[in-house]
């Protein structure tokens, strides 16, 4: 069969094998061009490892570090003409890269959040690797079962204490409006916080010391985002802001506990990048539209491949590491260039529907979705036929 892109709305609902491939050999190819990481890890976990910035983290890993890794995802196979997911074949594409060169990487498919899965993670841990040195932390998910209550939590992506109202780019029809989102109430505040706060990360550190796979003076990092004044109010001052600050909270907690194996535990800040979940937050799409440009022009655009190299690089495995005053790592600081955020909030407010590709880089954008799903790579035939299911250990 051929697979062409069905988009509804923020949500492909099809992926292409050959597309997914490309894109992930496009990630290993740059970090094969770039210097290796000095003293890097060599037994990595990576919760969340198939799809943006937790996929670069594994490439990372792999290829500038020659570490061995166990990536954790929840992704479906192609089966007849319904495709799999894009994170499917991206993990397939990047087992079969990795093994090509003689490097370990094993795949668990399942609820990360269940402590069968953690289970398994540690069994595999200490049949194939001994200790891990590095934990990444990317899981993205809009809703979270309890693994000891079995009670499931769903976020949402609401401000709080008022309704906030903002320009909003509809990605389907083109058109710019206003979007009033309503203020979230006391339990979907704690149920975000629960799904997006650091308690299954806590989880994770707690299971894997315990089971005694961690190695001395390991290291381990979990995900967010700030942005500036034009997204603070969708995620500071906003559901996921609470959910970001439980975050910071785990981090200290994670950093006392780990400190018998003189480990550490830190936040990393990255930049706004076109994701699965960036596309259905309010805001972000016309924010990215307009970033993409300004950062493509001065020459400081990065995907989720150059900022994972740097925070490898530059912070993880740096003698003197960027951190702010609550211990996180920043390496969103060229997106908050204060005077390119003084740029960006003026085409904010001039931008309208008549002037959206002139002002913004929307086609870079609808590209950039289009490319999470394998599709518009030059070097794939997307005429051709192709087969949906493939075989994989995992």
């Amino acid at each position: 069969m051929t697979i062409k892109p069905k988009v509804r709305g923020f949500i492909c609902t099809n992926a292409h094998p050959e597309g997914c491939a490309a894109n992930v050999q496009e990630q290993i190819n740059y970090v094969k061009q770039q210097a290796p990481v000095a003293n890097g890890p060599k037994n990595v976990l990576v919760v969340g490892a198939s799809t943006g910035y937790g996929l670069a983290s594994r490439i990372t890993a792999t290829f500038g570090c020659g570490a061995k890794t166990l990536g954790l995802f929840f992704e479906k196979p192609g089966k007849g003409r319904k495709s799999g997911t894009a994170g499917f074949y991206n993990s397939v594409a990047f087992e079969q890269a990795a093994q090509a060169e003689g490097i370990y990487a094993r795949s668990i498919n399942g609820d990360a959040f269940s402590h069968e899965i953690k289970a398994q993670a540690i069994e595999a841990i200490k049949a194939d690797l001994g200790k891990i040195d590095l934990v990444v932390y990317s899981l993205a998910s809009p809703r979270r079962t309890d693994p000891d209550t079995g009670e499931t939590y769903s976020s949402v992506l609401k401000p709080i204490g008022s309704s906030y109202t903002a320009k909003n780019l509809n990605t389907d029809t083109k058109k710019i409006a206003d979007i009033t989102v309503e203020p979230a109430n006391e339990e979907e505040i704690q149920n975000t916080v629960n799904v997006m706060g650091g308690a299954d990360w806590e989880l994770w550190i707690k299971a894997l010391k315990e089971a005694d796979v961690l190695a001395e003076g390991c290291k381990t990092v979990a995900y967010t985002y700030l942005g500036d004044k034009i997204t603070w109010p969708i995620y500071g001052h906003a559901t996921i802001g609470k959910a970001k600050e439980d975050l910071d909270r785990a981090a200290a907690d994670l950093n006392n506990s780990l400190s018998s194996l003189n480990g550490q535990a830190n936040v990393s800040v990255l930049k706004a990048l076109v994701t699965q979940s960036s596309s259905a937050i309010p805001v972000m799409p016309l924010y990215l539209s307009i970033l993409y440009k300004e950062m493509k022009a001065e020459g400081t655009h990065e995907g989720c491949i150059e900022q994972l190299y740097r925070l490898y690089n530059e912070c993880l495995y740096s003698d003197a590491p960027r951190l702010d005053d609550t211990n996180r790592f920043r390496v969103d600081n060229l997106e908050l260039k204060p005077e390119l955020q003084a740029r960006i909030e003026k085409i904010w407010e001039e931008v309208t529907e008549e002037n959206l590709y002139d002002l913004t880089d929307f086609k870079g954008y609808s590209d950039e979705f289009l490319r999470l799903f394998g599709f518009g790579f030059e070097s794939v035939d997307y005429e051709a036929e192709i087969q949906t299911e493939i075989e994989t250990s995992f």
